[in-house]
C-alpha cells in the first residue's frame, strides 16, 4: 500500500555516494541510464496516474507552474502538437512542446521556443528525477521505479516549469492513463482515433475512443473534428457527461486550393521552402487567409485546422492575443520531420513513418498525388516495423505499390524480424531482399533505385530516425 504524500524532497543539496559526481551532467549516462526503462512496451505493467503524481509532488509540483494543453489521438497528435506550437511562438509567447517519440535524439522531445533542451540540462534533471524517484521507491511511496515515459515526462516538466508560458504536450498512449495526464489543461484536443495499441487501449474503436477521451475535464474545453462515427460517440458521451465546450475545428479546413497538386514538387519551389507542401487558403475572422505548410499530405489539413482552432480559442476565452498573421506565420514555420518529407536527390527520398494502417494509407494516397504529378521510373521501398505492428495490414497496403523492396530490423528490440516481412512480401508476389543493418539496408535501396527514381523508407520512427541524419548530410545544399 502507497503511502499518504510528503512534502516535496529536496535535492540541491544532497550528494549521492552511489554515482560519481561528475555523472550529475553526464548526458550519455542519463540517456544509457533512461533506456534501461524501456521495457514498459515490451511486458504487461499497469499504469497508474496516481504513481506519476507522487513523483511530480516529490519533485515540486513543476507542472503546476506553466499552462498546459493537452493533445491525444491516434494519428496527427504530433503534427497538431508542433503546429500549435509554432503558432504560439509566433506570438510572441514562450511555447514548450512536448512529444513522442523521437526521431534522432532524445532531447528532441522537450523543446523549449523550438530548440531542443541542451544536454547539459537534460542530464541535469534525469538524475534529479531518478534520485527523487530512488527515495520515493525506498520509502514504500511508490511501488516501482517510474516507467521511461513517466521519466521523460517528468523531465519535460521541470524544463517547462517557469520557463514557458504554455505547454504544448502530447499524450504518449491513449489518454485516461497517460502520464501527461495529471495537468489541468487550459484545452484538450482531440485527433483523428483509429485502431491501435489494442493491447492496451482495447480492442473496439470504442475502447480506444474512451480512453483518449480521458484527457477532457469538467467544464472544460474540447478541439476535435468529425471523425469515425464510434469515436464519435463517445467522445460526444464523455463531453456531455463532463459539460465541456466543444469546438468544431472544420471552419479551418480548405476553403480553397491554391495549388492544385500539394504534393508536386519542382523548379516551382521557392529555394527556402524545398519539398512537398500544404498550400490552400481559409476562411478566418471573415477574410481569407493563406495558408502555407510544410507539413504534406492532405491529411494535415485536419491537423493544421486543429492547431489553428485551439490558438483561436486561447485567443478568445484566455486574453492571450494571437492575430491572423501569427497563425500564417506559425504554420508556414512549423517542423515537423519525417512526415511525408521529401529529400531531394538522385534519386529523390520520401520519409514517413507511416506504422500503422491509417498512417500507411495515407502514404499510399500522399503516393499516388505525386505519381499523378511526377511519375518516376522505379519506386523502392526501404520497410522496417515493431513487431508489436500488424505488418500483415501494413504489408498489403503499401508492398504492391512498389517496384522492389528493401527490408531491415531497426534498431529496437522490438523490432519486427524482416525474413518474416519478406515471407509477406513473396505472398503479395513483391520482388524483396532482406538486409538486416538499417544503414546497410539504405545504401542497398540506394543501389537499385534509379537516379530518376524514388526511395521511400516507413514503418517505424526508429528507421526514420536513425537513416534520416545519414540522409541530411549527403542532401544537395
Amino acid at each position: 500500500m502507497l503511502v499518504s504524500r510528503k512534502a516535496p524532497l529536496n535535492f540541491a543539496r544532497r550528494r549521492d555516494t552511489r554515482y560519481p559526481i561528475w555523472r550529475m551532467s553526464d548526458y550519455a549516462a542519463a540517456v544509457q541510464s533512461l533506456l534501461a526503462r524501456t521495457a514498459e512496451l515490451t511486458t504487461r505493467r499497469k499504469f497508474d496516474p496516481e504513481h506519476m503524481r507522487i513523483l511530480a509532488h516529490a519533485l515540486g509540483d513543476p507542472q503546476r507552474h506553466f499552462t498546459a494543453i493537452l493533445i491525444a489521438g491516434t494519428n496527427g497528435k504530433g503534427s497538431t502538437a508542433a503546429t500549435l506550437a509554432a503558432i504560439l511562438a509566433a506570438a510572441h509567447i514562450r511555447t514548450g512542446l512536448y512529444t513522442s517519440p523521437h526521431l534522432s535524439r532524445i532531447n528532441e522531445r522537450i523543446r523549449v521556443q523550438g530548440q531542443p533542451i541542451a544536454d547539459e540540462d537534460f542530464a541535469r534533471l534525469y538524475f534529479q528525477v531518478d534520485d527523487t524517484a530512488n527515495q520515493l521507491v525506498a520509502s514504500g511511496e511508490l511501488p516501482c521505479q517510474p516507467s521511461f515515459f513517466e521519466t521523460v515526462t517528468a523531465i519535460a516538466f521541470l524544463a517547462f516549469a517557469n520557463r514557458v508560458d504554455i505547454a504544448v504536450l502530447e499524450v504518449g498512449l491513449g489518454g485516461r492513463l497517460d502520464a501527461t495526464n495529471i495537468v489541468d489543461p487550459l484545452l484538450s484536443i482531440l485527433t483523428d482515433i483509429d485502431i491501435d495499441h489494442t493491447e492496451w487501449l482495447g480492442p473496439t474503436l470504442t475502447h480506444i475512443a474512451r480512453e483518449k477521451a480521458g484527457i477532457l475535464r469538467q467544464n472544460g474545453w474540447l478541439v476535435t473534428l468529425p471523425q469515425h462515427p464510434e469515436a464519435n460517440q463517445v467522445i460526444g458521451e464523455v463531453a456531455t457527461a463532463l459539460d465541456v465546450a466543444a469546438i468544431n475545428a472544420a471552419e479551418y479546413m480548405p476553403y480553397k486550393t491554391t495549388q492544385p497538386d500539394q504534393l508536386q514538387a519542382g523548379p516551382e519551389e521557392a529555394p527556402d521552402s524545398p519539398g512537398l507542401r500544404n498550400r490552400y487558403t481559409i476562411l478566418f475572422a471573415g477574410a481569407e487567409l493563406q495558408i502555407d505548410s510544410p507539413l504534406a499530405g492532405q491529411h494535415q489539413q485536419r491537423n493544421i485546422a486543429l492547431a489553428i482552432a485551439a490558438a483561436v480559442a486561447i485567443s478568445n476565452q484566455y486574453g492571450y492575443e494571437i492575430t491572423a498573421a501569427d497563425i500564417a506565420r506559425g504554420v508556414a514555420d512549423t517542423n515537423w520531420p519525417g512526415r511525408l518529407e521529401l529529400i531531394p536527390g538522385a534519386p529523390a527520398i520520401l520519409l514517413d513513418v507511416a506504422h500503422n494502417p491509417a498512417g500507411a494509407w495515407t502514404l499510399r494516397a500522399a503516393l499516388s498525388d505525386l505519381d499523378a504529378a511526377q511519375p518516376c521510373k522505379k519506386k523502392t521501398l526501404l520497410f522496417g516495423c515493431l513487431a508489436d505492428k500488424p505488418a500483415d495490414q501494413l504489408a498489403q497496403i503499401l508492398f504492391p505499390l512498389f517496384d522492389e523492396l528493401v527490408l531491415t530490423r531497426p534498431t529496437s528490440p522490438r523490432a519486427a524480424d524482416p525474413t518474416q516481412l519478406a515471407t509477406l512480401a513473396t505472398t503479395l508476389r513483391t520482388k524483396s531482399q532482406v538486409v538486416d543493418q538499417p544503414a546497410a539496408a539504405l545504401q542497398a535501396a540506394l543501389a537499385i533505385t534509379p537516379p530518376e527514381g524514388l526511395l521511400v523508407i516507413a514503418g517505424s520512427v526508429y528507421l526514420v530516425g536513425e537513416l534520416r541524419p545519414i540522409l541530411i548530410q549527403k542532401a544537395p545544399e
